[in-house]
């Protein structure tokens, strides 16, 4: 399986992503100049700061009777007085230039550019009189290095030229075998898309507070090795290998970031003094153990490829889309790799755009915005077989506890934690916006915490880790849970509310005017009904808080409730206004459908229908990540051939230029576009495609619950279901006619077919009993490491 091209990239949208979690690269793949475009993780503006506001607690009661009077337009007004300042930017770290060196009149025969998803490689072949030229490139998370190997099958004729180069302030160092870059990052960037002449400030290069970097470029191979002009050159080789690493002086969130010129030296040198010890072949040997391990858990095929083999992978997206089941596998698969190459053990957790950045001032300074984007990368973390690749999230909500509780005292007088739109490596936790100049629909949302622990809890619900329930999820779950007591109060009906209260980035009409501040939204309480529950039955299963658990529940059942408009819709506020813009990208209220749990056809039979009705309303529209959320969203509604309808938007191909916020699409190297980039629209649309093949948020595992009519016969391996359980699908004629569990849980097992008859379930081979609850689906008990069949 691959992403496949017959000439080089020309935009960055077209070049080819590798990536270990923390070294990521973009590979252009020309024959004359070949570019990589480099990141490393930690690579950030500016440095530990002040963000709290105290001018924010004494503002917020008065906030408060402004919404409670419905003055919502002043409201709006003063909560300009709550923010902070803006978050830092997530930085490019340079380029990594390769000139070739041909004789003269060779024409260029037989190119091809590739990315193996099975191998998670980079190949580029091309023949130039009668030479064949090979390089192969991959990203090793167990060697910490960039490993790029140039070959020619005739001897020397390989002519290589070397540089590196920054687009931050830098300097180069050539030596024996070696080229280095060394540099600083700027002390701050303001987001381009707020501030007029786009500052990008320096500090002294002695004295700056910032952060420091290095790279290194290691070159080994035969033929003639020489040095001229901070540039090295190879000549007459026939075999070239890179290794590359990159280090900063990050020293955690909450320190300076101090490290000296020797220790980050020292980091930088260290990987690469140890790759070089094992030839090139034992490097990709432990490159693809390690890959393989996590790629290969998880193999779909919803049908038989209808273009030709050799069409490349743009002209692929263009002629067929949607329409061809294994261009939405590849699709599929693509947003699994990008995860491994973007969120590994011990690394930052993947940003809006991965680790792949080559601005100084990217869209949105490439941060975590929690308020749908952050999250979406990682719905595909559990049900998709990538459990490990989660951990970075993890580590950043824990930072972000830490800081969030005092911002949680400061701004708003309140026990736990809380956190807002936007963070960065520094994880800044209040509301973001210079102190005013930003928008309050979006500034002005201290939820994100809240957010955030569902991944907490549905790590736990998937593994039925009780360590990690009991000593990393829960107590940052009960600290979310404190923070919500606290900004909940009653209305004079005696519900809970929260204001001032936003849909994250939607607003509506009041008179001529329009607004996004309001009261007790859909999105907040449906957030906190979430945690709430989530707190409820881990204290029950750890056997402690049995005051705080019966707090919970009594709160639970005095939140707002859920309201249906005058459309039929459920409404996103607790009025029902009328939106701003009808088909907004944002469908903040529908979080009880997907990814919560609140609402289910079974349970919540009105509501559901209601939320069914908002989608319809809001269109089928949208940016890229906008159109995963809905392939979801109708997954989760049944309905699979809506889900297929926005694939078959999303898979549109789109070129770097374009900027129309209501057509999304993928670019030619099926990064989603935003447009622009952002990553959240490879890996939601990945969750999406699992929601449509199986379920498992309401009790049940439901097989093949959204299959759309276009995929009547395939198979799926590897998927994940809450319990603890793996399972494995084989249906036709749109019918499934193989399950096979594997259970590392124990425990019961309950499934739920719509369109099968269940014929018998074997452990081992020999034939269990089975049972069928009064919802109608089969119950048995499962041992642990127990395996599975069942036959329809």
């Amino acid at each position: 399986m691959q992403l496949q091209y017959a000439s080089p990239a020309s935009q960055w949208t077209e070049a080819l992503p590798i990536g270990n979690g923390r070294l990521g690269a973009m590979i252009f793949g020309g024959v004359h100049d070949e570019r990589l475009q480099l990141n490393e993780d930690s690579l950030w503006s500016g440095y530990p700061k002040e963000w709290n506001n105290p001018q924010a607690q004494p503002t917020l009661s008065s906030v408060r009777k402004l919404l409670l009077d419905g003055q919502f337009i002043a409201a709006d007004r003063l909560c300009r007085n709550m923010m902070g300042p803006y978050t830092q930017t997530y930085l490019p770290l340079g380029d990594l230039h390769l000139a070739f060196d041909y004789p003269e009149g060779g024409a260029i025969t037989s190119y091809t550019r590739s990315l193996d998803l099975d191998k998670g490689a980079v190949v580029i072949k091309y023949e130039i009189r009668g030479v064949t030229y090979t390089r192969e490139m991959f990203a090793s998370y167990p060697d910490q290095v960039i490993v790029m190997r140039l070959q020619a099958d005739q001897p020397k004729a390989l002519n290589i030229s070397v540089r590196l180069d920054s687009p931050l302030r830098h300097r180069i160092q050539a030596s024996d075998h070696q080229l280095t870059l060394m540099g600083i990052a700027p002390e701050h960037v303001d987001p381009p898309y707020h501030c007029s002449g786009y500052p990008i400030v320096y500090g002294d290069w002695q004295a700056t507070k910032a952060m420091r970097f290095e790279a290194a470029c290691h070159i080994m191979g035969d033929g003639t090795h020489s040095i001229e002009s901070e540039m090295y050159h190879i000549r007459d080789a026939s075999t070239v290998t890179l290794y590359f690493n990159a280090a900063t002086s990050f020293n955690g969130h909450d320190h300076m970031p101090n490290k000296s010129e020797n220790e980050v030296h020292a980091l930088t040198m260290q990987p690469i003094e140890k790759a070089v010890l094992y030839c090139y072949d034992a490097l990709l040997a432990r490159h693809l153990d390690d890959y393989c391990t996590l790629f290969k858990r998880v193999n779909l095929h919803l049908g038989e490829r209808q273009a030709p083999a050799e069409l490349s992978t743009d002209q692929h997206i263009l002629k067929y889309g949607a329409r061809d089941p294994d261009l939405i596998a590849l699709l599929f698969q693509y947003g699994r790799y990008l995860m491994i190459a973007s969120s590994r053990q011990g690394t930052q957790p993947a940003n809006l755009q991965g680790i792949w950045n080559k601005e100084i001032q990217p869209p949105w300074s490439s941060n975590w915005t929690l308020n749908i984007n952050a999250e979406m990368n990682y719905w595909l973390a559990e049900t998709c077989h990538l459990e490990e690749c989660h951990a970075p999230l993890f580590r950043l909500i824990e930072r972000l506890e830490k800081n969030g509780t005092t911002t949680a005292q400061v701004n708003y007088g309140a026990r736990g934690w809380t956190a807002h739109h936007n963070t960065d490596i520094w994880a800044q936790t209040a509301p973001v916006g210079n102190y005013g100049e930003g928008d309050p629909v979006w500034a002005i949302w201290p939820l994100a915490g809240v957010w955030l622990t569902q991944h907490l809890w549905e790590h736990y619900a998937f593994g039925k880790d009780v360590a990690f329930l009991c000593h990393k999820a829960y107590p940052i779950m009960k600290r979310a849970a404190l923070f919500c007591q606290d900004w909940l109060f009653e209305n004079d009906k005696g519900q809970l509310i929260t204001a001032p209260s936003t849909s994250p980035e939607n607003k509506f009409t009041v008179g001529q005017q329009s607004t996004g501040i309001s009261i007790a939204s859909t999105m907040d309480l449906s957030l906190i009904w979430e945690l709430f529950s989530n707190c409820i039955v881990a204290s029950e299963i750890l056997e402690v808080d049995a005051e705080l658990r019966r707090k919970w529940k009594i709160m639970r059942d005095k939140l707002f409730p859920m309201q249906v408009g005058q459309k039929g819709q459920l409404q996103e506020w607790f009025q029902d206004f009328e939106e701003e813009d009808p088909h907004h990208r944002h469908v903040s209220h529908l979080f009880g459908v997907y990814p919560g749990k609140q609402l289910t056809k079974r349970l919540n039979t009105e509501f559901f229908q209601a939320a069914k009705q908002s989608l319809q309303l809001r269109g089928d529209g949208g940016t890229g990540w906008s159109l995963a959320w809905k392939v979801g969203l109708w997954a989760r509604l049944g309905d699979g051939n809506r889900s297929l309808k926005l694939l078959s938007h999303l898979l549109r191909l789109t070129r770097e230029n374009e900027t129309d916020f209501h057509q999304g699409g993928v670019y030619p190297n099926l990064f989603a576009a935003h447009p622009p980039f952002q990553i959240d629209g490879n890996f939601g649309v990945t969750a999406g495609i699992a929601e449509m093949l199986l379920q498992s948020h309401a009790g049940v595992i439901h097989l093949l619950p959204a299959l759309p009519d276009a995929w009547p016969n395939g198979y799926i391996k590897g998927l994940r279901a809450r319990g603890g359980f793996e399972v494995d699908m084989y249906w036709e004629a749109g019918r499934i006619v193989k399950a096979e569990l594997m259970s590392n849980a124990g425990g019961d097992c309950r499934l739920q077919v719509d369109h099968s008859v269940p014929l018998c379930i074997e452990e081992n081979g020999e034939s269990m009993t089975m049972l069928f609850d009064q919802e109608g689906a089969i119950k048995f008990f499962t041992k642990k490491g127990g395996r599975y069949q069942v036959k329809f």
